[in-house]
């Protein structure tokens, strides 16, 4: 009974396949435009593009297809005792190979090593170029850490330069009624300190702030020189006027300014490093005038009973 129901017909899940369609004869127009296309393709010549991927398609093939067993190779190898699917060589060999080895098709003109030399020196520069940014990494940081310790050197020097010629102006000056300028305590002076910078040729100027001096020279020459130039009203030279002083005199060019002769003293000391000539106005502020410039205090005595040192480490 159910045999029989297995042998009946499911047509519900039966599939009519479509008639075919007859073959249509083809009318000679559609026979020579046929012939016509496959002698262009046949007589076209192909491009080396094209012959390079014919040639490797078939190279492909023909490595991925084992050796028939009909050919001259494959029976000389059984003649020696091979058979398809074992390894060359002694059976007991664990190394044995079951596969040929691969081809890799050498397409360009180089020699067998260059490839790898290739490969090695540019792994060189690769390395080298890492090792370059790394030390300009480095040499950047350096530089950078040295410009900041320098300005920061250099503006200690200026404030003991300063500290110095203070110091030294009110010592040189006599007058009992003015006061130390690090108390805090200020005086009515007899007369201007720009009055008794000006007072002394420049040559007699301690050297530890000479310089200052100079630079402080050299920027009012730069301000009279403005002032000057923006002078629009003409002058009489013969005109004479009470209330001017040597700094008007010489914006109007009623006197002639003194050139900078040259100061081998100065620029021997300039020439030192920073180092040793911050060392050399500490040492100066401490033996003639008792001043620490790390505490920035003047002690009573040439102990300095208190200070921690000479060095700004030693203030640290």
């Amino acid at each position: 009974m159910a045999s029989a129901e297995e042998e009946e017909d499911d047509y519900m899940s039966m599939t009519i396949a479509e008639p075919s369609k007859p073959k249509e004869k083809e009318t000679y127009t559609q026979r020579r435009i046929r012939k016509e296309r496959e002698a262009e393709l046949k007589g076209r010549t192909k491009s080396k593009k094209e012959r390079e991927e014919e040639e490797a398609t078939k190279r492909d093939a023909a490595l991925t297809t084992s050796l028939p067993a009909d050919s001259k190779g494959f029976k000389m190898m059984a003649k020696l005792g091979f058979k398809a699917g074992n390894t060359l060589g002694a059976s007991m060999n664990p190394n044995a190979r079951a596969e040929p080895l691969g081809v890799i098709v050498k397409e360009d003109r180089g020699g067998i090593g260059l490839d790898s030399e290739k490969k090695r020196k540019f792994r060189e520069e690769a390395e080298g170029e890492v090792k370059r940014v790394k030390a300009e990494e480095g040499e950047y940081r350096e530089r950078v850490a040295c410009e900041r310790e320098e300005r920061r050197l250099e503006g200690l020097i200026g404030g003991a330069m300063r500290v110095a010629e203070r110091m030294d102006t009110e010592t040189k000056s006599g007058d009992p009624n003015e006061s130390d300028p690090l108390t805090g305590e200020q005086s009515a002076p007899t007369e201007s300190k720009d009055t008794k910078r000006k007072s002394r040729p420049i040559n007699q100027i301690n050297v530890l702030w000479r310089g200052l001096v100079r630079q402080r020279e050299e920027k009012e020459r730069e301000r009279r020189m403005r002032y000057d130039l923006h002078q629009s009203l003409p002058r009489n030279a013969k005109h004479e006027d009470p209330e001017e002083d040597e700094h008007d005199r010489l914006a109007f060019g009623d006197e002639e300014e003194e050139v900078d002769e040259e100061d081998p003293e100065l620029e021997e000391f300039n020439a030192l490093e920073l180092v040793e000539r911050l060392g050399r106005l500490v040492g100066y502020l401490r033996e003639k005038y008792n001043y620490c410039f790390w505490c920035k205090f003047r002690y009573p005595d040439p102990e300095m009973e208190g200070c921690p040192g000479v060095t700004e480490e030693d203030h640290d």
